[in-house]
């Protein structure tokens, strides 16, 4: 439990990665919220089948994070620990999908299997390219960007609460299961019979730290919006960096770009 905990912890580091001063953060954020978009867009507008078209969209993480000095060490953590739920939605493709699909040295590779590892390639690639947006944008710089693009306060406001919030559960969480596990003998996990009154006390525990939180909000003058004063230019390089990127990708989705290199080698 301590592990996963630490797990969302990675995520307020992302926090302190928005605050570098590389070619990569100082580009408009209005702009890289268009481009992760339209790469998540792309990334699934495949075929449940494609694996080798997808594989060419590798490259702008890649080149994302090496630019912006982002250490994959820290985006794997976080990333492997989605990939549980990722795992999940396609786990049960190969037992309903046996229609086959290749053949290589006698051995069937079923179009589950496929359909399997296309949903993996997919899901890395999405939760990698939002990860690095918030490590090279900032929370609040997405949020102008939002606000830029006419989103509805009300859901900017949801957004970084959340985002801010979330891990202020996650440390009642750990303060819980460290109780627990301090009046328990066996240490071995909460017992079935005990996840009634766990779950509850932790939702006692959040709602009272939640009352405080706005009772603290309201004393600083908090009406229900969240003004965000900062003001973003778009310029020519922004402007560049877009149209690369974009071209990009629509290049990649139209033409399977592994299958042009693999027949030119």
């Amino acid at each position: 439990m301590a592990e996963k905990i630490n797990y969302f912890y990675n995520l307020r580091t992302l926090e302190e990665l928005s605050e570098k001063n590389t070619i990569i953060h100082k580009i408009n954020p209005v702009i890289k919220l268009l481009t992760t978009i339209l790469f998540l867009i792309v990334t699934i507008s495949f075929s449940k089948y494609e694996i080798s078209g997808i594989l060419p969209l590798i490259v702008y993480p890649i080149i994302i994070m090496s630019l912006g000095e982002v250490p994959f060490r820290r985006l794997l953590k976080t990333t492997l620990l989605a990939m549980i739920f990722i795992i999940g939605i396609g786990i049960f493709n190969p037992l309903f999908d046996r229609k086959a699909m290749i053949s290589i040295q006698g051995v069937t590779i079923t179009a589950g299997w496929i359909s399997f590892t296309s949903i993996l390639v997919r899901g890395f690639l999405t939760i990698w390219a939002a990860q690095l947006l918030i490590a090279t944008t900032g929370m609040v710089s997405i949020a102008v960007a939002l606000k830029k693009l006419k989103v509805p306060n009300i859901f900017i406001m949801q957004l970084l609460f959340t985002y801010r919030y979330i891990s202020l559960f996650i440390e009642e969480v750990g303060r819980s299961t460290r109780a627990y596990f301090f009046r328990s003998h066996e240490g071995k996990g909460i017992r079935i019979e005990h996840w009634g009154s766990f779950l509850g006390g932790i939702l006692l525990r959040t709602l009272d730290r939640a009352e405080r939180v706005y009772r603290a909000m309201s004393a600083r003058g908090f009406t229900g919006q969240y003004t965000i004063g900062r003001e973003v230019k778009v310029y020519n390089k922004d402007i560049i960096y877009f149209l690369l990127w974009s071209g990009y990708f629509i290049f990649v989705r139209y033409f399977n770009l592994a299958e042009i290199l693999g027949s030119f080698i």
